[in-house]
């Protein structure tokens, strides 16, 4: 080999790595979606309608909102290599729980709000503790979970029920400028958890606990803590969506959860996002990005009546490719590793 074919070769080599930090997973989920935006924008336009008026910014954040609030907390335990399927039940309970409380009295909307977050939280300390206690399998323990509530769900409740007060309705509906207060609600959990996750010692705990839980237990890692302390936050999060879905229907709904799939959807948002099932690797800001590209993709599949099964299938692609190029990425970085 000649010495420029070594030169030309060794430059190319040193040109891939920076490629491949510059695009982060974070950074291709939102080069996605703003593709996704101007292919739907085309295709929208095709019918004589504009996606990206003030009324399609509104539906794609109203969509964003609920699912980016489960998703942000099922961040929290997918990061530790851990999952929460019980978020759909208990988005449902809370709800209730939170309408029933408040039975149409403004006075009573504090309580409501505290009592079903307290019911969440103590939902995800139970699937935590069963997680780290009991050693069981994350998809296991949060599934009987899911069943438990199910259960109590379909034995005393047949439909909607409670009356959230008019007042508090404004939380669904009421917009600042073009954006919605509760999508602004939403980011501003999505900051916090942010904060937390890249700013505090219980945040680099979690990201250690996903990444290897034995090392991180060799040193020093309270990894039975970090681990039920992620799914009470994802918890708390579901709980958040319950409330912020009894504003804008009026009242509890038990299945208002698991009707919108809020479980699988939040995994499938989380992963698109780019952080890993496996853990350790990820964060928020890709999530909200997922979360985006999802709502997107409903949207533009609403102002085109495209068949809802045809959707689903859509969705499945697009999950699938972005998994499979997020694990191409990770073989070549070991690859490198090893090489290096």
């Amino acid at each position: 080999m000649s010495i420029l074919q070594q030169h030309t070769t060794a430059r190319h080599t040193v040109r891939r790595p920076a490629l491949r930090r510059r695009f982060t997973p974070v950074v291709v989920v939102y080069l996605a979606l703003v593709a996704l935006l101007v292919i739907g924008s085309v295709l929208v336009g095709v019918r004589g309608e504009v996606l990206l008026d003030q009324a399609g910014i509104l539906n794609i954040l109203t969509r964003s909102t609920a699912l980016g609030l489960v998703a942000i907390g099922q961040t929290m335990v997918i990061l530790t290599g851990s999952l929460d399927l019980s978020v759909a039940y208990l988005i449902g309970l809370t709800s209730l729980i939170a309408a029933e409380t408040m039975a149409g009295q403004d006075g009573m909307v504090v309580p409501g709000v505290l009592l079903a977050l307290a019911v969440a939280a103590a939902v995800g300390l139970v699937n935590g503790l069963v997680i780290t206690v009991l050693k069981a399998n994350a998809f296991i323990a949060t599934l009987g979970v899911a069943l438990i509530l199910r259960g109590y769900l379909e034995d005393n409740y047949t439909g909607p029920a409670g009356d959230v007060p008019r007042g508090f309705q404004h939380l669904g509906y009421d917009r600042i400028g073009p954006l919605p207060v509760a999508a602004l609600l939403m980011l501003a959990v999505a900051a916090l958890a942010w904060w937390y996750l890249s700013r505090t010692r219980p945040g680099y705990h979690i990201y250690a606990v996903g990444g290897d839980i034995e090392v991180a237990r060799l040193s020093g890692v309270p990894t039975r803590r970090v681990v039920v302390t992620a799914h009470v936050l994802c918890s708390l999060a579901a709980g958040l969506t319950g409330i912020y879905l009894a504003s804008r229907l009026g009242s509890g709904a038990p299945y208002v959860g698991t009707d919108a799939g809020y479980d699988l959807e939040s995994i499938a948002a989380v992963v698109l996002g780019g952080t890993l099932l496996a853990g350790g690797r990820g964060g928020v800001v890709g999530t909200i990005g997922g979360v985006l590209i999802l709502a997107t993709l409903d949207t533009i599949f609403d102002d085109l009546a495209v068949d809802p099964f045809f959707k689903d299938v859509v969705r499945g692609v697009v999950l699938v490719t972005a998994v499979a190029l997020y694990a191409r990425r990770m073989m070549a970085d070991r690859t490198r590793g090893r090489l290096a």
